[in-house]
């Protein structure tokens, strides 16, 4: 069967790595988002999708509207049995939704977590399980009919990256899975009355406070590596553990000094901090930082 791809980060390029193991799937063009300048020094970095695809010689298309006439019209030439698509970052128009199936792998249980962020979301609301849902697209953001969802459990620590690794695999053998059994799956519905949606992290997203505990390692394990957790003195959290959930203290109050770490209250709960890095510095451990700074039991951290 031949297939056009669209995606971008590196959870669609394990997905299209997937795809090009399989002796019966043609990849037959790639659409991915142009390259971008990246880091510090603004390097233009191409999407690890489209160095996949190039390594493997297959045709890579980077409009930056997929809407637009020409680029339609190039696309409509391709001939394809399905359109795959997995965190591409632009809306198909109808045109092309009618060239051939479309089937988008979307990283939570819909119609939960529609939008930009769903494992984010998964995490920061502390979710017991998760999973990928293939589907078939129409125009609408995440609300096309449902093909087929795998779960997975999500354990209490588990962290961004780790989750995020996990789904993928899920997704990329969701793929072969649904392209090969195509013809045999029953599209359902989505119930519109149990959506919900997510927007896309900002750096603003990982401010926390001292309120509640498990709301600050929730967020920190959503936002790490990026945009991270940080104080309002710009002060990031780079290392930490939920201690205490229940109980009610003065937040920023240190209630325990340990060879590794210090246990500070939130209002309700306390986290287990290992390291810090102060606003302009670098990563330092926790116990450097409040010997720096002449802090003791009781006092009141940062």
């Amino acid at each position: 069967m031949n297939v056009i791809f669209m995606g971008t980060p590196d959870y669609a390029q394990k997905i299209l790595e997937r795809l090009l193991d399989e002796a019966n799937i043609n990849v037959v063009a790639v659409y991915t988002q142009p390259d971008k300048l990246v880091g510090r020094k603004k390097i233009m970095t191409a999407p690890e999708v489209k160095v996949l695809a190039q390594q493997k010689g297959i045709p890579v298309y980077q409009p930056n509207r997929l809407r637009d006439e020409e680029v339609v019209s190039k696309l409509l030439t391709i001939e394809c049995d399905y359109i795959v698509v997995a965190a591409y970052g632009q809306i198909l128009p109808r045109t092309i939704l009618n060239h051939a199936p479309c089937i988008n792998l979307h990283a939570s249980i819909l119609p939960r977590y529609r939008g930009a962020s769903p494992i984010q979301q998964t995490l920061l609301n502390n979710d017991k399980q998760t999973g990928v849902t293939a589907m078939l697209m129409e125009e609408g953001l995440d609300t096309g009919d449902i093909l087929k969802i795998e779960t997975m459990d999500v354990p209490q620590d588990m962290m961004l990256m780790t989750l995020f690794d996990e789904l993928t695999q899920i997704a990329a053998a969701l793929s072969i899975d649904v392209l090969q059994n195509f013809e045999s799956l029953s599209a359902t519905k989505q119930d519109i009355d149990q959506a919900t949606h997510c927007k896309k992290i900002t750096k603003k997203d990982g401010e926390v406070n001292f309120e509640n505990a498990n709301d600050v390692y929730n967020k920190y394990r959503a936002f790490t590596p990026w945009p991270g957790i940080y104080l309002e003195s710009g002060m990031k959290l780079k290392k930490i553990e939920l201690f205490d959930k229940y109980s009610l203290h003065e937040a920023r109050r240190i209630l325990e000094i340990n060879s590794d770490n210090i246990v500070v209250a939130c209002t309700k709960g306390a986290l287990k901090i290992y390291t810090v890095q102060p606003q302009s510095k670098k990563e330092m451990s926790v116990l450097s930082y409040i010997n720096g700074k002449r802090l003791a039991l009781e006092d009141t951290f940062f």
